[in-house]
C-alpha cells in the first residue's frame, strides 16, 4: 500500500463515484440506479458543500474506493454526527485494508474539529462481512432501528 493516497474527492472523480454507486446498488440490493439520477446526486454533493463530502482512496492513478460523509445535527449533544454513506471498494481491492484507511481519515477529520460528537453509518442486515469490518474498527451496533418513508 505504499502508493495508496487518501484524499478529498474531486470533480474529476465523479464518473468513478457514480460507477461505484451503481455497482454497490446492484451488489447489495440487486437494484439498478438510473444514470441521470445518480450522476445528479453525486454532482450535487460537489456543488453544495452543506450536503457532505467524498473521500477517496487512490492507488497510482486509479481510484479504488470511496465514501460519502453527510451531517446530522444532534440537539441532545449540541454537535454533529457524521454519517458514513455510499461506501465502496473496487472488487479487486477488497480485503486489503482500503476501508480502514478511509475510516481512519474520517476519524482524523472528526477529531480535528470541536463540533463532531460521533460517526454513524447504516449497513444492510444481511451484510455480515461489512458488519464485521465495522465492529473490528471499533464501531458498535446501536439500540436504534432505522425506519423510512419513501416518497
Amino acid at each position: 500500500m505504499d502508493d495508496l493516497t487518501i484524499r478529498d474527492g474531486k470533480m474529476s472523480d465523479v464518473n468513478t463515484i457514480v460507477r461505484f454507486q451503481k455497482d454497490m446498488a446492484m451488489e447489495t440490493e440487486n437494484r439498478v440506479l438510473m444514470d441521470d439520477d445518480i450522476n445528479k446526486g453525486v454532482m450535487s454533493v460537489f456543488n453544495e458543500k452543506n450536503k457532505g463530502f467524498y473521500i477517496v482512496a487512490q492507488s497510482g492513478r486509479e481510484v479504488v474506493g470511496s465514501l460519502l460523509v453527510t451531517y446530522e445535527w444532534s440537539d441532545w449533544r449540541n454537535s454533529w454526527f457524521w454519517w458514513i454513506q455510499s461506501v465502496y471498494v473496487a472488487k479487486t481491492w477488497r480485503r486489503k485494508g482500503i476501508y480502514r484507511y478511509l475510516n481512519d481519515e474520517v476519524i482524523k477529520r472528526c477529531r480535528a474539529t470541536n463540533d463532531v460528537c460521533g460517526i454513524r453509518l447504516y449497513v444492510e442486515k444481511n451484510n455480515t462481512i461489512a458488519q464485521n469490518v465495522y465492529q473490528n474498527l471499533g464501531m458498535k451496533e446501536t439500540d436504534y432501528l432505522l425506519y423510512e418513508f419513501d416518497l
